[in-house]
C-alpha cells in the first residue's frame, strides 16, 4: 500500500470528509516539524506517514466493535494508534504516555485534530495508572505479548476487545503468551504490511498455575 493508496483507503473505508483529511494533513505537518526536536518515528518512514503510522493505526478499527463505548491505548508514543482511534471512532478514547515531552506533543496534536472532548491524554506510566475497565485496550511497539497482557489487564473485562498490532513476530510472541494466558485469540493479517500480523483477543485471563495450553 503507498501513500495514494492509504489515503483512498482511509478516504473510502471510514468516510472520512475533506475537512478531516485537512485536519491529518496538518497533523502530519506538526509530527514532522516535531520529529527534528524529539524521535516520534523512524525517519525513514517520515515520506511513509499514510501507509506506515495513519492506515496501519487506522486498520485497528475494523476488528473493534463500532458500539465499544471506551478505548484505551497504552504507550501512546506518537499518537498511533490512540489518535487515530479518537479521531475515526466514537468512543472515549485514553491515551497513555509517560514521556513529558511526548505528552506535550499528543497534547498539540489532539488540538491539531480537533478531537472531542471525551479524548484523554494520561502523562503517566501505564503501571500506576488507576485501574478502570474498558471495551478495547490497544498497544503499537509498546511490549511484548505476555508483559502486555499483564500491563493491561486490570483496565479489561471478560468481554474487552484487546487489538494488538505485532509485526512479523505475532505468531511467536502469541505462542509464548498462551503459555501463561487463555482466551480466544486470533491473528489477522495487518492491510499495510504483508509481513504483519494484528493480535485480536477477548476473554483474556492468566492460567491457572500448573495448568498448561492443551
Amino acid at each position: 500500500m503507498d501513500e495514494a493508496e492509504a489515503r483512498a483507503w482511509l478516504v473510502s473505508t471510514f468516510d472520512v470528509p475533506r475537512e478531516t483529511l485537512q485536519r491529518l494533513d496538518a497533523f502530519v505537518a506538526l509530527l514532522r516539524t516535531e520529529n527534528e526536536r524529539q524521535n516520534l518515528v523512524s525517519r525513514s518512514s517520515l515520506d511513509a506517514m499514510w501507509s506506515r503510522h495513519i492506515a496501519d493505526s487506522a486498520q485497528l478499527l475494523l476488528h473493534a466493535s463500532a458500539a465499544a463505548g471506551s478505548w484505551i491505548d497504552l504507550g501512546t508514543g506518537a499518537g498511533f494508534p490512540g489518535l487515530m482511534a479518537a479521531l475515526l471512532h466514537p468512543a472515549a478514547v485514553t491515551m497513555v504516555e509517560e514521556r513529558r515531552k511526548r505528552v506535550e506533543f499528543l497534547s498539540a496534536a489532539r488540538e491539531t485534530l480537533q478531537l472531542p472532548e471525551r479524548t484523554r491524554i494520561l502523562g503517566s506510566r501505564v503501571e500506576v495508572v488507576e485501574p478502570a475497565k474498558y471495551d478495547v485496550i490497544s498497544a503499537r511497539a509498546f511490549a511484548p505479548l505476555d508483559r502486555l497482557l499483564a500491563l493491561g489487564e486490570r483496565f479489561a473485562t471478560p468481554q474487552t476487545r484487546w487489538v494488538l498490532p505485532k509485526g512479523r513476530n505475532a505468531k511467536t510472541e502469541l505462542a509464548a503468551a498462551e503459555a501463561s494466558w487463555q482466551g480466544e485469540f486470533r491473528l489477522e493479517p495487518s492491510l499495510t504490511d504483508a509481513d504483519a500480523w494484528i493480535i485480536v483477543a477477548e476473554g483474556v485471563r492468566r492460567r491457572a498455575k500448573g495448568k498448561s495450553k492443551r
